[in-house]
């Protein structure tokens, strides 16, 4: 592995609040100044330089997912009582009604301001600078279960039961490529630089294609389904990134290797006592964050060994989220918990 990074710095928590209820979601603004957070209660805060901002308190339905537009201009978010809630500047600017459906997955195009989230078996795209939806995907094998664009903003992947259906973003009416797999796409995500598209699966294995090559690598041996998965930005001396995948309280590190028919190399990581929530490498790093129902949040330098555990919740993590910059690391907590830590 191409060892690129400095010296490990500790990183030591300087900001602690708590919400009214879990913590589902956070994510932060492109530019890195404000941190969003929902919880199980349906309260949206958003974290600025100290400062906590309600931009919805608790009506005791779940809020699920929230992103930030590419350029930071809007917020959506997506919940239990259907609506897709969509402001620019702290002010509420459209709301999407779609009851009876659950919108528990939604992500921005990275090139445009574009908005895709899941409607039962269906994705629909809308368009923040038109206010409308521009098309809406029917992935008919079963309920959506996860939603990514590819980084250029062209390919627009979506997994459920049998596989994933990647659409391209300027002939939505052509049929998509359908990577058919004999299981359920628990978690999916494109790597940074588009090159590779990978599955974690209910059968236990996970599903790497590359773009182009119509044979994707199968690896499996995992303990149970595959809950998440996490690209590193860095990439190895052959150029690739390496892939994070984690199932039950265990992860396993995935390099490729320079022999195709070989694949790709695993590594067990083993520290949790629970089952890991979310997973995440730092900005432009092999540094690996874990936060787990065990109430450890364990960075790992370089993907193989604990530098540093943290703690601070009464229960369990839930969810995580890395600065832009990779100097902050924030983290929701099970019992409503948002923790920022800097170095």
């Amino acid at each position: 592995m191409n060892l690129t990074t400095s010296k490990f710095q500790d990183f030591e928590q300087y900001y602690s609040e708590t919400l009214s209820e879990y913590v589902t979601a956070i994510t932060w603004s492109p530019q890195g100044k404000i941190l969003a957070a929902t919880s199980a209660a349906g309260d949206v805060v958003l974290w600025n330089d100290g400062d906590l901002i309600s931009l919805q308190t608790g009506n005791s339905q779940s809020v699920d997912c929230v992103a930030f537009s590419s350029d930071g201009k809007f917020l959506a978010v997506g919940g239990q009582d259907g609506r897709v809630k969509i402001w620019q500047e702290n002010e509420l600017i459209a709301t999407l009604e779609n009851s009876p459906a659950w919108v528990d997955k939604l992500a921005w195009s990275p090139t445009s301001n574009q908005l895709a989230f899941s409607l039962g078996r269906y994705v629909q795209v809308w368009d923040a600078e038109r206010r409308e939806v521009v098309v809406t995907l029917n992935f008919d094998n079963s309920s959506v279960l996860g939603i990514d664009w590819r980084r250029d903003g062209q390919y627009l992947a979506i997994s459920g039961y049998q596989g994933v259906k990647i659409w391209h973003n300027q002939n939505w009416d052509e049929e998509p490529y359908f990577l058919s797999m004999p299981t359920v796409s628990v978690a999916m995500a494109w790597s940074p630089d588009g090159q590779f598209l990978a599955s974690g699966n209910m059968d236990r294995s996970v599903t790497v294609l590359e773009w182009g090559n119509p044979d994707p690598w199968v690896m499996r041996g995992f303990p149970g389904k595959i809950r998440q998965l996490a690209w590193s930005e860095a990439t190895t001396q052959l150029g690739a990134p390496i892939l994070a995948s984690s199932s039950v309280e265990g992860i396993v590190v995935w390099e490729k290797l320079e022999d195709d028919s070989l694949g790709w190399e695993a590594r067990v990581l083993t520290n949790h006592m629970d089952v890991i929530n979310a997973i995440a490498f730092a900005p432009q790093s092999f540094l690996l964050a874990s936060a787990g129902a065990d109430g450890l949040l364990c960075l790992w330098q370089e993907a193989q060994q604990v530098c540093q555990i943290l703690t601070g919740v009464r229960a369990g993590f839930s969810t995580l989220a890395w600065h832009p910059q990779g100097k902050i690391l924030a983290a929701g907590g099970e019992q409503g918990e948002l923790l920022l830590w800097s170095n």
